[in-house]
C-alpha cells in the first residue's frame, strides 16, 4: 500500500514537472547573433542582437562599421547604430517581416555622385573636380524595413532584409587637394531625402 502511494506520488510529482517544463519552454524568448555576409568579404563589418519578445514580436540592434579611409581612390569611414523592432506575419524568426527601424550614423565619405571628374565652376572662379571632394557629417535616419528569414537548421537562419526610408545629413565638404572647404556653409550643410540606407545577408545562429 505505501508502495503504491509512494509511486503515485513519484508519478503525479513527475507530471506537474514536466507540464512546468513546458509551459517553461514555451514562454522562453529566443536570441539570435547575426552578421551580414554580404559586406564581411570587404572588410565592412554589420553585427546584430534581434530579441523575441512575444510570439511574433522581435527586437533588433545592430553596429556598422567600415573603417576605410581610403576604399579604391574613396573616402570610405562610416559607422552607425540602429535599433528596430519586427513583426513576423507567421512567428518570430520564420518567414515574411515588416519592422520600424532608427538608425545614427557619422561618416567621412565621398558621395556616389561624386564618383567621376567632372568639373564645376564656383561663383567665386573657383574650378572644382568632383573626384576630388568628399564630405564628414553624421545623419539620422528612419524608415521601414521587409524582410525574410529562412530556417537553415535548428539554431542556423538566413536573414534577408532591407530597409528604405528617410535620411535627414549634416555634413560639411572638403577638397582632399587643398585641405580647404568647398561648401559655401558657415556651419553644416543640410540635405533630406527618401534612400534605401539598409540592407544585406545576414547569417543568424541562435544562442539560446
Amino acid at each position: 500500500m505505501k508502495y503504491r502511494v509512494l509511486m503515485g506520488a513519484l508519478a503525479f510529482l513527475s507530471i506537474g514537472s514536466l507540464k512546468a517544463q513546458e509551459q517553461e519552454q514555451s514562454d522562453e524568448k529566443s536570441l539570435y547573433v547575426k552578421g551580414n555576409a554580404l559586406f564581411l568579404p570587404i572588410g565592412i563589418f554589420n553585427l546584430g542582437i534581434e530579441k523575441q519578445i512575444s510570439p511574433k514580436y522581435t527586437l533588433q540592434g545592430d553596429v556598422f562599421i567600415s573603417p576605410w579611409k581610403s576604399f579604391a581612390g574613396h573616402e570610405l569611414q562610416f559607422y552607425s547604430v540602429s535599433a528596430e523592432g519586427r513583426y513576423y506575419f507567421k512567428e518570430a524568426f520564420k518567414h515574411w517581416y515588416i519592422g520600424a527601424n532608427i538608425a545614427f550614423a557619422a561618416y567621412n565619405a565621398q558621395k556616389w555622385n561624386y564618383w567621376n571628374d567632372n568639373i564645376t565652376q564656383k561663383d567665386d572662379g573657383e574650378y572644382l573636380m568632383n573626384s576630388n571632394l568628399y564630405q564628414k557629417g553624421y545623419s539620422v535616419m528612419l524608415g521601414i524595413t521587409g524582410g525574410y528569414q529562412f530556417q537553415l537548421s535548428d539554431r542556423w537562419n538566413l536573414d534577408l532584409y532591407a530597409t528604405i526610408g528617410t535620411s535627414q545629413s549634416f555634413y560639411k565638404g572638403y577638397d582632399r587637394t587643398t585641405g580647404r572647404r568647398y561648401d559655401d556653409a558657415e556651419k553644416f550643410n543640410k540635405s533630406g531625402e527618401i534612400i534605401p540606407y539598409r540592407g544585406g545577408v545576414m547569417i543568424s545562429y541562435k544562442f539560446k
